[in-house]
């Protein structure tokens, strides 16, 4: 039998018995390696079962492709969804990992990276080995390998704007690392492309099912700012970038029979593409194991038959932190519409405007602090208080007593923030839950929260709900989205609270 990876959350029979039944709640948790072939693959691979003995598990594709296995070309590893294990709590490895997925190794050392969690490079590196299998400079470079790998597969970018968009600075280097890690040049893997016929990608973006698209997409509708975003039925689109280079996005479902997504992305600065793919991943929680948030929330009655109605909901993030500031402090104490309305306000006086949409509908960009740090937003409607509490927030931001690092801890982000003028323990943990997508987060003053966790009977105070909620950690803020989705109409997300609107 092919020895295995060292990490201990592999649990070797789990594993054994998802590989003969390519049971794609697996998919992204673990990876197999046949020794017989040299290659590694994912658990729902329709390649024929390979034998017992030559089978091996690894909880990381780094770890297999540091073992000198090579990616399938048949199951594609690359587009695994990503453990979300990884990312829970605040372990050094976990900060370390989101830090990795933010772009710090692109140009920094791996020195830097430790520094950043307060350890030393060494041991990070020896705790990177424990838990993953590899250490941190492999996974920084099997993840942009394998997002190489997919773009050489689905889209007609020149290998050149694949190299920039996968982070190599040469594509010498490129060409050498990619034919060292799947034994064939990156020209030899070309295929027909999956791309439309005009300058955009379409990209396939994998879930672990089940997943509540429907959902999502109710939620951020409801709060869909004009010029920004659209958000229709089926799917969600938005403009970002800099004004002088802007890109879109849309995203849709990939089709009836497959656990994906479609992104269809243009993004006219190639080396930016990683970050945004990693962006949209984490707005549309696409790493979630449903079946580890499922088994934290069942131990009581108030969440339990929330989950078998609806076991695919997920948690909406947001695609900028500074955005969503600024919509929950408008969106304290008024519904959804009336938030909305001011945000739009707010976008069509202050925001920035493009010479010429990027798509139908596509056109203006959210303000920057910079723009809202002397803003005189009471003219638009914005009450007082709440404009001064943006503005403040605007000048924290640029100053950086506040800020949206991923390595942070929720309490360490919640303490910063409610320092903060009109900032209090409902706004911090709500923006924990869009803006940093913390599965914990829990804005536990939400007046629809504590009807819904009664259950019919007078409402639970703050302090009693904290603590049925403690029941609920480390998935306290999926709670929430089951809570809040129980006191709404099937197809809207949720209902306002006169505490928050939720904006």
């Amino acid at each position: 039998m092919l020895e295995s990876s060292p990490t201990p959350a592999l649990d070797l029979q789990a594993c054994e018995r998802a590989r003969l039944s390519r049971d794609a709640r697996f998919d992204g948790l673990f990876f197999i390696a046949v020794s017989s072939t040299g290659i590694y693959c994912r658990p729902v691979c329709p390649a024929p079962t390979a034998k017992r003995e030559n089978v091996g598990f690894f909880a990381t594709a780094a770890a297999a492709e540091g073992a000198g296995f090579r990616p399938c070309l048949r199951c594609r590893p690359e587009l695994a969804p990503g453990n979300d294990a990884w990312h829970r709590g605040d372990h050094v490895v976990t900060r370390a990992l989101k830090l990795i997925e933010g772009g710090l190794l692109q140009d920094h050392p791996v020195e830097e990276l430790a520094q950043r969690v307060g350890v030393g490079a060494r041991q990070l590196r020896r705790l990177f080995v424990e838990r993953l299998g590899a250490p941190p400079i492999d996974v920084h470079t099997t993840r942009r390998l394998l997002f190489a790998k997919q773009l050489l597969t689905e889209t007609r970018m020149p290998v050149t704007d694949v190299a920039l968009a996968s982070g190599f600075g040469s594509l010498r280097r490129f060409n050498a690392a990619f034919a060292q890690a799947n034994r064939i040049a990156p020209r030899e893997l070309r295929r027909h492309p999956h791309a439309g016929s005009d300058d955009s990608l379409s990209l396939r973006l994998s879930y672990r099912p089940p997943y509540d698209f429907g959902s999502l997409l109710a939620f951020l509708r409801g709060r869909a700012l004009p010029g920004i975003e659209i958000v229709d039925d089926e799917s969600y689109s938005r403009v970002f970038g800099p004004p002088d280079a802007p890109g879109w996005l849309r995203l849709s479902a990939w089709s009836e029979h497959e656990h994906a997504l479609r992104l269809q992305l243009h993004c006219p600065q190639p080396a930016q593409m990683l970050t945004v793919v990693t962006r949209i991943r984490r707005m549309f929680d696409l790493d979630a194991d449903p079946q580890a948030i499922g088994a934290g929330l069942t131990t009581t009655p108030h969440v339990r038959p929330l989950l078998r109605k609806h076991p695919g909901l997920r948690l909406p993030g947001s695609w900028d932190g500074f955005e969503v500031a600024v919509r929950a402090i408008l969106g304290q104490q008024v519904s959804v519409a009336a938030a909305r309305t001011l945000a739009s306000r707010i976008v069509q006086h202050y925001g920035g405007t493009l010479p010429v949409a990027v798509a139908p509908g596509l056109e203006r960009l959210f303000p920057t602090p910079e723009v809202l740090a002397d803003a005189d937003l009471r003219a638009l409607g914005v009450t007082t208080a709440r404009a001064e509490s943006i503005r403040g927030v605007a000048r924290a931001v640029l100053d950086g007593r506040v800020d949206f690092r991923v390595e942070q801890s929720l309490d360490e982000f919640v303490e910063r923030w409610v320092a903060l003028p009109g900032i209090g323990e409902w706004t911090a943990h709500y923006m924990a839950m869009r803006a940093l997508s913390h599965p914990d987060a829990f804005p536990a003053a939400d007046l629809i929260l504590r009807r819904a966790a009664a259950r019919g009977e007078d409402m639970l105070s703050t302090k009693a709900l904290t603590t049925l909620a403690e029941a609920w950690r480390p998935w306290r803020a999926y709670a929430v989205m089951h809570l809040w989705r129980s006191m709404s109409e099937p197809a809207t997300l949720p209902r306002p609270s006169r505490r928050g609107a939720t904006a």
